[in-house]
């Protein structure tokens, strides 16, 4: 039998924890290590709990969800875990930071159950789970405005071949990988080879920061797709 996901839940409110709880002990595959009431107990609990995905909030005492996300993302594990972003606003700035912090995505807190199940399951293997049209949404709102990151744009643009640069526009877009084959005309399978060559040419974890890189190095402006 496959080791079940292991999922530590991060929020300030006992409430949302507890229902969170329950939704993911009902379903098979998925266990829950542990519990943090903030920031500094998510980064002490997650080295000694070794989960593989957080569930984080983002507004709490001690330290916030962006911060406590940067910790643990850039944690000293081969493979450290996967960090899902939870907030009450689909448009909450955090969120922009938290992603550039290394989450792999965010959700709403009123998510359906089964939403949840299926984004716990997703960032597990490896993938993101903005839905496309937050994703831009987000970019668009706030890119202009954030504060810029104190890590200088990445180099790379030059190293990727024209398709490869195509792809990442239409990343940047929030089309999935099936929209950008039904826009070239080729195969999911041909457009995952393009993702995945890019992301490793540009050292990008996701297609989630391979968005966010693709503003922030000028590729596509906010408002401009």
């Amino acid at each position: 039998m496959p080791q079940p996901i292991r999922v530590l839940l991060v929020d300030d409110q006992p409430l949302l924890r507890t229902g969170f709880r329950m939704i993911l002990e009902a379903e098979s595959g998925i266990a829950v290590v542990g519990e943090s009431g903030d920031g500094e107990a998510a980064v002490s609990h997650t080295r000694a709990l070794q989960p593989d995905v957080v569930l984080m909030d983002i507004r709490m005492p001690h330290m916030d969800g962006v911060q406590a996300t940067r910790a643990i993302t850039g944690s000293t594990r081969e493979t450290p875990p996967r960090v899902l972003v939870l907030t009450t606003f689909d448009l909450d700035e955090y969120v922009v930071e938290a992603l550039r912090a290394g989450a792999s995505g965010f959700l709403l807190k009123d998510v359906p159950a089964d939403q949840l199940v299926a984004a716990i399951r997703t960032v597990a293997s490896g993938d993101s789970v903005v839905a496309p049209n937050i994703t831009r949404r987000l970019l668009d709102m706030f890119a202009a405005r954030l504060p810029a990151s104190n890590a200088p744009v990445p180099e790379g643009l030059e190293h990727l071949t024209s398709r490869e640069r195509e792809v990442l526009i239409m990343v940047a877009r929030g089309m999935s990988n099936a929209e950008i084959a039904t826009e070239l005309v080729v195969s999911e399978t041909t457009v995952k080879t393009h993702v995945g060559n890019l992301l490793t040419k540009l050292d990008l974890r996701d297609r989630v920061q391979a968005a966010i890189y693709a503003y922030e190095s000028g590729l596509v402006t906010p408002g401009s797709l």
